[in-house]
């Protein structure tokens, strides 16, 4: 398929990429970070749309489309500005008339099923609230999925049909067993219907003109999941254990998304306008993969995205991280980047997984007969055996004893830490002249279920009517009692993990929700607390699933998740009142997480600097659009708090220790540690993960990756960073090594290690965020 040329708008940001020609099937345009992919998509879409005023338009949910919504509002509306003039014309939409969007038609992409579209988390409502409002088009040109207006057996509600939202597809090919079944056959004919007729009416319409789409972790556009065919059509169907882990915030635990359906527009629906601009966006490493498989392989249904090779305005639009796996980029990089320590170790671990050969047996003629390895300056008989002693060096510095130093351990949420080095921090904790500090930069209550609140709530509603809460009675509890000895709840606890007592271990965590709830409600007596128990779980029971809490409820899981993680470092000594709860302000679990403030987030961790003084910083270093995007604002916070401490301070000699977790992970020719691990650590990261985090034991909020605990997640993911390092440095490397530590190693932890200079290098300014630009204008 021969694709059209760039529209302007295009030409101006495909100008500024480093090369012009392109190999893949689509074609594809690189920006340099998230809010610039919000920025292209913006004035494509303005640029279309005043090219086709009456246009169909098919635009997505979710975060995706988080900075295309904002720069869209920005750019109309403040069209006439001398800023966004300058911007428009340099960027390539250089119009006489700002773009009308009134007059536009909005076709819905998908939604779940059933939901109720009154609620905050529906598709509905997002549509409604960010494009059909926004952007001034009106309701009688929009082709939307009102889930309450899809028609069922004898006009019943979906409630009444479908107890608890659940469908069992299969009444569509077998015979029901009861009239209640009948009655849901039935229904899911009269849905099938709907969705042809929505079909119909695309069809009618011409096709959608304007398609824009993220694309999931299988690769899904829209809800088409991998193995969709290239010519559905408009359907109700299940979805992936891929695509229910990624609803899972949404919707309120994958115990929710794993039984919810969903109605989608089919691919052969977005492909039906051969014409179409056809667009999909991804930002962040983590969709590299995905994006490589997409935009280079034959049309597959392994690949849905793929189905757009047919279309000759397709494209993808790009981050440079979701670029990094493309054939022309790696092709790129092999041909002009330097032969650093970096390239030469990831070149040899490729060779040998190439030829399935032990690193530490590659000759000099092996190296001489890759492509690749050829190029090495100065290559010779040593060359292999020096790029693995660079290794062995990462590995020694590992293992390597650190004394008289001051740790600031940091999270974007309650677990990151000990996901991502907590085998590194125990070896670490044993030198007495260390100190170390743990900060927890948000409250993290969006990982906490209703259900386990209210289960919580329940046991302590028990524990008082039992009167085995004694605290409750003494004269000055409500007055200030409640506020002393927080930290002998962690111990309560603690000792009751060591009597394997669980009851013991309920009625400690018991007292900890006691005193939480006293502090938040401003509660007086005992009987006031047991109202409030009761009048808190019926807020729960009547909360739709993934429905936004009160401010109370979210202190309160936020409370929970404070405990738990006093719970987890005090199993190795270290103090309550050095495990700190910034609950920066701008984490506030609404759909677009706002962006850091100096005032509100970044100050709070410049003076724990300032106080604490340390000598290491160890922070979440995931690539924008990789994982959480609280995990790249945090980061963002960090930098700026060590960039304001470093104009009061010589911090020369601070190092900066980036890890991953469950969302990313280096390679290995990125780390510049390599921490290794036994599995007495395994066992001890599983043993403390599910005994301490208890609201994160049944993984109601998983990766895609793994459908069980992070703890087990991040166990995989170590043991197959073991597995490379095995391959170069040799098996008889770890089992006959002198060191007796490293015979018992069977996973590695990669750590990358900065100064302070080369760790603001790598962090985007906050004052050069689009974010900030608009709270600006505002």
């Amino acid at each position: 398929m021969k694709h059209q040329i760039m529209s302007q708008v295009e030409s101006a940001f495909a100008n500024n990429q480093d090369f012009k020609s392109q190999s893949s099937r689509i074609p594809y345009i690189l920006v340099d970070n998230f809010p610039d992919l919000g920025l292209l998509t913006s004035l494509r879409f303005l640029e279309w749309a005043s090219e086709n005023p009456e246009g169909i338009i098919s635009l997505p949910t979710g975060k995706t489309p988080e900075y295309f919504i904002k720069w869209t509002q920005h750019i109309l509306n403040n069209w006439d500005e001398k800023d966004v003039i300058s911007l428009r014309i340099e960027r390539g939409l250089d119009l006489k008339k700002k773009p009308n969007l009134s007059n536009l038609t909005f076709v819905q992409i998908d939604e779940f099923y059933p939901m109720d579209p009154q609620q905050h988390n529906s598709f509905f409502n997002y549509v409604n609230k960010f494009y059909l409002d926004e952007f001034e088009i009106p309701a009688k040109n929009a082709l939307l999925m009102n889930c309450n207006e899809i028609p069922l057996i004898d006009n019943k509600h979906w409630g009444n049909v479908f107890p608890k939202g659940i469908i069992d597809l299969s009444l569509r090919h077998r015979e029901p067993k009861s009239a209640i079944e009948k009655n849901q056959q039935d229904s899911i004919y009269l849905i099938d219907q709907w969705c042809n007729q929505y079909e119909n009416k695309i069809q009618e319409l011409g096709g959608i003109g304007f398609f824009l789409g993220g694309i999931g972790p299988d690769g899904h556009i829209a809800f088409n999941i991998r193995g969709s065919e290239h010519n559905s059509t408009t359907r109700l169907l299940e979805t992936n254990f891929e695509t229910q882990a990624a609803a899972a915030t949404d919707l309120g635990g994958i115990e929710i998304s794993k039984n919810r359906l969903v109605i989608t527009i089919g691919l052969g629906t977005i492909t039906y306008n051969k014409d179409a601009a056809a667009i999909i966006i991804a930002a962040g490493e983590a969709k590299a993969s995905v994006v490589k498989q997409s935009i280079e392989s034959k049309p597959d249904v392994k690949y849905p995205a793929s189905v757009l090779q047919n279309m000759p305005n397709s494209r993808f639009y790009l981050t440079k991280g979701a670029a990094k796996h493309v054939t022309d980029i790696e092709n790129k990089y092999w041909n002009e980047a330097p032969w650093d320590a970096s390239k030469q170790q990831w070149a040899l671990l490729r060779l040998s997984k190439k030829i399935n050969t032990f690193g530490k047996k590659l000759t000099e003629e092996d190296l001489k007969n890759d492509p690749l390895c050829k190029t090495i300056p100065n290559l010779g008989k040593s060359t292999a055996q020096d790029i693995i002693a660079e290794i062995d060096a990462k590995v020694q510095k590992g293992i390597a004893e650190e004394t008289n130093q001051i740790f600031y351990h940091t999270g974007p949420h309650h677990d990151d830490i000990m996901l991502g080095m907590m085998p590194h921090i125990i070896h670490l904790l044993r030198p007495p002249t260390n100190t170390h500090h743990f900060a927890n930069m948000t409250s993290g209550f969006t990982s906490v279920t209703n259900s386990f609140v209210s289960e919580i709530l329940k046991t302590v509603g028990g524990f008082l009517s039992e009167g085995t809460i004694q605290m409750v009675d003494y004269p000055d509890f409500f007055s200030e009692g409640f506020t002393r000895k927080w930290d002998k709840d962690v111990y309560h606890y603690l000792d009751n993990i060591a009597r394997n007592n669980p009851d013991e271990q309920k009625r400690g965590m018991a007292h900890r929700i006691v005193r939480c709830l006293v502090t938040i409600y401003s509660i007086h007596d005992k009987a006031d607390l047991e109202d409030r128990i009761k009048s808190v779980i019926d807020e729960l029971d009547n909360c739709y699933d993934g429905e936004k809490n009160s401010a109370e409820i979210q202190k309160l899981k936020g409370m929970i998740r404070e405990y738990e993680e006093e719970l987890v470092w005090a199993n190795y000594g270290v103090r309550v009142k050095d495990i700190h709860h910034l609950r920066l302000g701008f984490y506030t679990g609404d759909i677009f997480t706002k962006a850091p403030e100096r005032t509100r987030d970044v100050l709070p961790i410049l003076d724990h600097l300032k106080k604490i003084e340390p000598t290491v910083i160890s922070l979440a270093l995931d690539p924008e659009g990789s994982g959480p995007d609280t995990h790249y604002k945090v980061l963002q916070a960090i930098a700026d708090a060590v960039r304001l401490w470093k104009k009061e301070k010589d911090l020369s000699q601070l190092r900066i220790w980036g890890y991953r977790n469950v969302w990313y992970r280096f390679s290995l020719d990125e780390a510049d540690i390599i921490v290794p691990v036994t599995l007495n650590s395994m066992a001890i990261l599983k043993s403390t993960f599910l005994n301490c985090y208890l609201s994160q034991k049944n993984a109601s909020f998983p990766s895609y990756e793994l459908d069980g605990p992070f703890c087990d997640l991040s166990q995989k993911i170590w043991v197959e960073q073991h597995q490379d390092l095995q391959l170069l440095l040799g098996r008889d490397y770890w089992y006959q090594n002198e060191n007796p530590h490293l015979r018992a190693v069977h996973g590695a932890i990669y750590l990358k290690e900065m100064n302070v200079d080369e760790f603001l290098d790598s962090a985007r300014e906050l004052e050069e965020t689009m974010e900030g630009n608009l709270s600006q204008e505002r």
